[in-house]
């Protein structure tokens, strides 16, 4: 007779692993399913491990620069890739056996396998999953696993949750090889540093690839097909962030995609096309195709049990509820912003909602930050200058240089701008967006106020300290209405 559950959800990513620990906080009988590796990407492929060489670039970047602190050191500092790679390997390792220490900790049972779902829940009838072999097994040896770990077979459950992520996006006849053009699994993990690096694609992945390469000392061209880089971005800010990139080396080609790779042995050829029509060939030691992320939503009996998607992804509600009862997704699956915090959110509501918890707020996905870890980072939440007139909204804008903060210019990290963007009506926060030292860990004092609905007028009698970064979040707001203080 197959063991009944709660809950089950499929994948141990943020999302997954997330709702998990929620759901057994809540008391539910629990139980999460992973063919690979707990944690899921952004943990072992993705977000931390990219920090972890984003740290290392800019140690070094800061030590080839000490000259500018008044400090002197005798000859260069260089990298060893390979203990940069083993350190950035040794991080996701720690928090890999942390999940699975959570998993113990809220006595969720880790089911090893991939999954399939037969049934969905009808009235009384629980929904059914068979799990059976991995056939994508762990890239890298397995940590130790939690005890609680139950293999192949047939469970069931009246609620199921598909937190199955996503993959790396290919195009058509420019797909990765792993040797010659590579996902973010190779550029995470490479044998030796290229002398030079095609990076297609300018989101958080591809520019974040590209400024880490950029700091090792590789010869680093972009090329995006989009008229900004960080398309999603405010113009203006990538407009900035784009200076400084250019400004460390790296070449960056708008308006152009790439149509053909021609491969050599040990290099590629890439045709691009650019607005014109001309198409120049870039040649380089190695290519990073980063051209977005696609859901996870293969094999998994979805189509048969009439779960509706759209463009590679799920489609839910803001609970994650499928047109399917007892059948939910969260996460990148269950499609955009496919970010890692979004999908823990996703995770802890549906859970809440699963619980019968009361005033369980839907996602609102017009609050969720987004990151980018490059140097200069970028970060931002809520509508865009150009979004908020399209959308036919009376604003105030604000802007505050980073050149006016005095605790920036003391870091030596004096090119950046805090930009906001409020209704001139009712004075509610629009949206943020920052370009400059720090902003990913600054970008949450936003996402409170908008979050709280807090107005222009409750920003302005907020108490910053001094000397901060985070000063220019008030004179943005300041300047908004006219009444900056320091510029």
């Amino acid at each position: 007779m197959a063991e009944n559950y709660d809950v089950i959800i499929i994948g141990s990513g943020p999302g997954g692993y997330v709702a998990a620990v929620r759901a057994g906080q809540l008391g539910l009988k629990t139980a999460i399913v992973e063919r690979e590796h707990l944690g899921g990407i952004c943990l072992n492929w993705g977000c931390i491990p990219t920090k972890a060489l984003l740290r290392s670039a800019e140690i070094l970047d800061h030590s080839n620069h000490l000259k500018d602190y008044g400090l002197v050191l005798e000859g260069k500092v260089s990298a060893d890739v390979k203990a940069v790679v083993a350190r950035s390997r040794g991080v996701s390792a720690r928090l890999n056996t942390g999940v699975g220490f959570l998993m113990k900790k809220n006595k969720v049972d880790v089911i090893w396998g991939e999954a399939k779902i037969t049934k969905a829940s009808t009235g009384a009838q629980p929904g059914e999953i068979v799990v059976g072999k991995s056939t994508k097994p762990a890239v890298e040896p397995q940590h130790p696993l939690p005890k609680n770990v139950k293999g192949e077979g047939t469970y069931t459950a009246k609620h199921i949750i598909v937190a199955t992520g996503a993959r790396p996006r290919a195009l058509p006849g420019i797909e990765p090889d792993g040797k010659l053009i590579w996902t973010y699994f190779e550029a995470l993990k490479p044998d030796f540093l290229p002398k030079s690096l095609l990076v297609m694609g300018s989101g958080a992945i591809g520019i974040e690839f590209a400024s880490f390469y950029r700091s090792m000392g590789v010869d680093v061209t972009v090329v995006e097909v989009m008229p900004t880089i960080m398309p999603v971005e405010d113009a203006e800010i990538s407009g900035i962030a784009r200076k400084q990139l250019e400004k460390r080396g790296m070449k960056i080609l708008t308006k152009a995609k790439v149509t053909k790779v021609e491969k050599a042995a040990n290099s590629i050829t890439a045709h691009v096309e650019t607005e014109d029509g001309k198409v120049q060939q870039i040649v380089a030691d190695r290519m990073i195709s980063a051209v977005g992320v696609q859901g996870n939503i293969e094999n998994l009996g979805l189509e048969a049990l009439g779960v509706k998607t759209d463009r590679g992804c799920i489609v839910i509600d803001g609970y994650g509820k499928t047109n399917v009862a007892g059948i939910y997704a969260i996460g990148d699956v269950a499609g955009p912003p496919m970010l890692a915090h979004k999908a823990e959110h996703e995770g802890v509501v549906c859970i809440e909602k699963i619980a019968g918890l009361p005033n369980v707020h839907p996602t609102d996905k017009g609050k969720v930050p987004g990151c980018t870890y490059c140097q200069p980072q970028v970060a931002s939440v809520g509508l865009t200058e150009a979004k908020a007139k399209e959308l036919g909204r009376d604003i105030r804008v604000g802007r505050f240089s980073f050149a006016y903060n005095g605790k920036a210019i003391a870091l030596g990290e004096d090119q950046g701008l805090c930009k906001v963007i409020f209704d001139k009506k009712t004075g509610e926060l629009l949206g943020a967006h920052m370009v400059g030292a720090e902003v990913t860990e600054l970008i949450q004092g936003f996402v409170v106020a908008m979050n709280l609905e807090t107005t222009e007028e409750e920003l302005m009698h907020t108490i910053f300290p001094h000397p901060t970064v985070s000063e220019s979040m008030k004179e943005a707001v300041l300047d908004a209405y006219g009444r900056v203080l320091n510029a």
